[in-house]
């Protein structure tokens, strides 16, 4: 096929990347803990961590894994927020060659049994805090031994205690629970994080005989649309996603001299796959993370950013206009950001205008899904302005907008959005029809978004095809409503969506956060008959405090979809 994006690739950037230089992902962690172990990885609440010290702690508790006999590719979870004994895990469960399965510690007891039940977890590494979550599904899974963390235990001896005491018993954020020690499978090992890495570090990590072909992650999707599904990713599909992103951010990057002094900001949590693959990217580099456990604390995340300069600030548009509307953010000096990268969801031309505006970063945006290691497309680092689309495909990947049955359209023609690359996954866990689905007799994956790509090869998604609004016949995408309303003087986020409708089969409705409290429904209908055409006009404007979001800070449209939310 032809690549008319290749042309328009900054200079420097190559076209292809080559994820067989490195064995597995844990020959490229355990490269850069010995060539940078002097060096930062992170700093969480002012307590910093060095490469020497994850090597260290990840091996040991690698090791006590080991140790509990779980055979090769053994499926481990991981149920921890933006703190650094996320990276020890994740560390220790791959050098120790088995299978990191991410979990969102905010899930519910029905979602966190049927991702353990699914992905067949037998040890789980959790924070004290979700524990009683835990408690109450564990006997319905597979899970025999779990690791149980406190907030303060890689904080130092005298902070970690009293940040842990606070934790639990002034802020009584750790409700109560007790786990059951035996189960289903026998006797349950119960151990805390640090009991684990004190009795691992009298054992010996053993080499693991991984491959680029063995799986590294079960990285569950969002579920925004349906059941959550285990995207099998393998090494080479992490080792690629690192060296595609690697390639991609080199010419904002190398601005910082350096690579091991670039400070990325983790505040969207490392569970999911956009942070994840950026933080492996900090660890590929040398450089170091400050990880923040609750962005939505805006005041405090805006208290660690000032403390040092930052260079790489990844976020979600809803968390971009978060920071905005603190004044205190726009105090900030923001001579070092090189990079401002939007993802996770659609950024509004609004929020990019404001923040250019604000810091004189470009917001730079790109397009992924778990079933890529967040890989896909991305608009060139080197950008001055907002593009409005998400950019070109990245090195090694081919973007194809095909038809429903799978052929391939014409430069400028709209339909689904399909990828090939060594970053897309293998398949989903255990389902092979979904799988089968999933990708075209060309070996490309559907991604289920509507798209259109131009002659140089920048894509522009329409929209989700599931949230695709028919309106007497017209398709009406939400993120084109949501990006015009969004410029609308008092509006400070909206989504909208397609409700039943007699006359026209469904009709627009629009959900409005205000920034201004005197904005009324005739304001947005006003704007709005200046900018939409007839058919795309919303029909109704509901008034809200805020917007359901995942823990990411994507808006749920399937929650504004519910009847309590549309009656």
């Amino acid at each position: 096929m032809t690549r008319p994006w290749l042309s328009q690739y900054p200079e420097g950037v190559p076209h292809d990347v080559a994820p067989e230089q490195y064995r597995s992902v844990s020959a490229l962690l355990e490269e850069s803990f010995k060539t940078n172990a002097r060096e930062p990885v992170c700093v969480c609440m002012e307590r910093w961590m060095r490469y020497g010290e994850l090597d260290e702690l990840s091996a040991a508790l690698g090791a006590w894994l080991e140790a509990r006999g779980l055979v090769p590719g053994a499926r481990v979870a991981i149920m921890l927020p933006n703190v650094p004994q996320f990276l020890i895990a994740m560390a220790a469960v791959l050098r120790a060659g088995y299978t990191v399965v991410n979990v969102n510690p905010l899930y519910t007891a029905r979602e966190l049994e049927h991702q353990l039940k699914d992905s067949g977890a037998q040890a789980i590494v959790i924070l004290e805090n979700f524990a009683h979550t835990l408690e109450d599904v564990i006997d319905q899974t597979s899970v025999e031994h779990v690791v149980i963390a406190s907030l303060g235990d890689q904080l130092g001896f005298w902070y970690g205690r009293w940040i842990t005491f606070a934790v639990r018993h002034l802020a009584k954020m750790v409700p109560a629970y007790q786990l059951p020690r035996s189960g289903p499978l026998g006797k349950r090992t119960i151990v805390s994080f640090r009991d684990a890495l004190a009795e691992g570090s009298t054992l010996h990590l053993k080499p693991n005989q991984d491959t680029l072909d063995s799986t590294a992650f079960l990285q569950y999707t969002g579920g925004t649309t349906g059941l959550s599904k285990g995207a099998v990713l393998t090494h080479r599909n992490i080792v690629a996603a690192i060296l595609q992103a690697e390639a991609w951010f080199k010419p904002a990057l190398d601005r910082v001299g350096d690579p091991r002094k670039v400070n990325g900001i983790a505040a969207l949590p490392l569970y999911h796959i956009f942070a994840l693959t950026l933080s492996l990217l900090s660890i590929r580099n040398g450089a170091f993370l400050t990880l923040i456990p609750n962005p939505r604390d805006i005041p405090q995340f805006v208290a660690t950013l000032k403390r040092r300069p930052f260079h790489l600030l990844p976020a979600v548009n809803t968390l971009f206009n978060a920071l905005l509307q603190s004044p205190q953010f726009r105090q900030l000096d923001f001579s070092n950001l090189v990079m401002s990268q939007a993802g996770g969801m659609a950024a509004s031309e609004g929020t990019a205008r404001q923040w250019r505006a604000a810091t004189g970063c470009t917001m730079i945006e790109g397009w992924g899904m778990s079933e890529t290691c967040a890989i896909g497309t991305n608009n060139p680092v080197t950008s001055t302005q907002f593009s409005g689309t998400i950019g070109l495909p990245l090195p090694g990947i081919d973007i194809a907008i095909k038809d429903d049955e799978g052929r391939s359209l014409s430069i400028g023609e709209t339909g689904e959005i399909c990828i090939k690359g060594p970053n897309v996954m293998t398949g989903y866990y255990n389902q092979p029809v979904e799988t089968a689905n999933a990708f075209t007799p060309d070996g490309f994956m559907r991604t289920g978004d509507v798209g259109i790509m131009d002659a140089q090869g920048f894509t522009r998604i329409v929209d989700r095809k599931k949230d695709m609004i028919l309106v007497s016949g017209f398709n009406v995408f939400p993120s084109e409503l949501e990006n015009v309303i969004s410029m609308c003087p008092g509006v400070l986020e909206c989504a909208a969506i397609g409700v039943a409708d007699a006359k026209q089969g469904e009709s627009v409705k629009v959900f409005v956060v205000r920034s201004d409290p005197t904005l009324r429904e005739e304001d947005v209908i006003r704007y709005c008959q200046s900018h939409l055409t007839g058919y795309k006009m919303p029909k109704h404007i509901e008034f809200r405090d805020e917007l359901p979001k995942s823990n990411v800070g994507k808006i749920l449209r399937r929650a504004l979809r519910s009847p309590q939310a549309t009656a």
